[in-house]
């Protein structure tokens, strides 16, 4: 039986390259995935100056408008932001929003950022993150392929006017942190968590590992992935 449409959106300063392990454990497992690139963040020479959130929230729902069936829209990091408004667009069209480390925030994540663009993030930085399973080799191709993010999607908040996109069956899958420290959060108001507050039907998945799993775990990310649209084509 054919399974949900899974469209997969990467986070801040990646392209659809970022999701290769993961879409050819996919496609060989038989399911129809698309992985997208956001506007601005086709390579460090595309012009970034005029991008806005909306443009991001624009692509998203062309790719899960032009979906033969409703997908399962899968978003990383810090696109949970355009994500969630692309859900309220057009929640009849997903079967169930999955964020990947990422969450629906219902602000703008940081409406004091001023620059054009954020660049990627420097060394000593990067080390502060959750860098777990991840190779020398990987963190050095992030570092030679990473992309600056246009700015404009940092400080521009998501329009959310159909409380439909309420109803949308939502799963966290917690890598960075375990699911009981982000229920933990959810419960403190944190607004880049805050969907997860108002949303009827959220579950939760841990799967310990680095901020970027469809690197350091892409296989076991790909099988998480691939029973949510089994299970969305079940429950349509």
């Amino acid at each position: 039986m054919a399974t949900a449409p899974i469209i997969l959106v990467p986070g801040f300063w990646l392209g659809a390259w970022a999701w290769d392990e993961v879409v050819a454990a996919l496609r060989a497992d038989g399911h129809d995935v698309t992985a997208l690139t956001l506007p601005g963040l086709e390579s460090v020479d595309a012009d970034r100056t005029g991008i806005r959130l909306e443009d991001h929230v624009v692509a998203i729902c062309a790719a899960v408008e032009a979906a033969a069936a409703p997908v399962v829209l899968v978003v990383h990091s810090g696109a949970g932001v355009a994500a969630y408004a692309a859900s309220d667009c057009l929640p009849t069209r997903i079967a169930r929003m999955v964020y990947v480390d990422s969450a629906p925030a219902t602000g703008a994540l940081n409406p004091d950022f001023a620059d054009a663009e954020l660049p990627f993030r420097t060394h000593a930085e990067l080390r502060q993150e959750n860098l777990d399973g991840l190779s020398k080799e990987r963190l050095q191709m992030f570092r030679h392929r990473a992309v600056p993010q246009p700015g404009a999607t940092l400080r521009d908040a998501p329009v959310l006017i159909d409380d439909a996109r309420l109803d949308v069956p939502s799963t966290v899958i917690c890598t960075g942190f375990t699911s009981e420290q982000v229920r933990a959060a959810v419960a403190e108001g944190y607004p880049w968590l805050g969907g997860l507050a108002e949303l009827t039907d959220v579950t939760y998945v841990d799967l310990p590992t680095s901020h970027w799993p469809m690197w350091s775990k892409p296989l076991e990310l790909a099988a998480i992935l691939a029973g949510l649209a089994a299970d969305a084509t079940a429950g349509a």
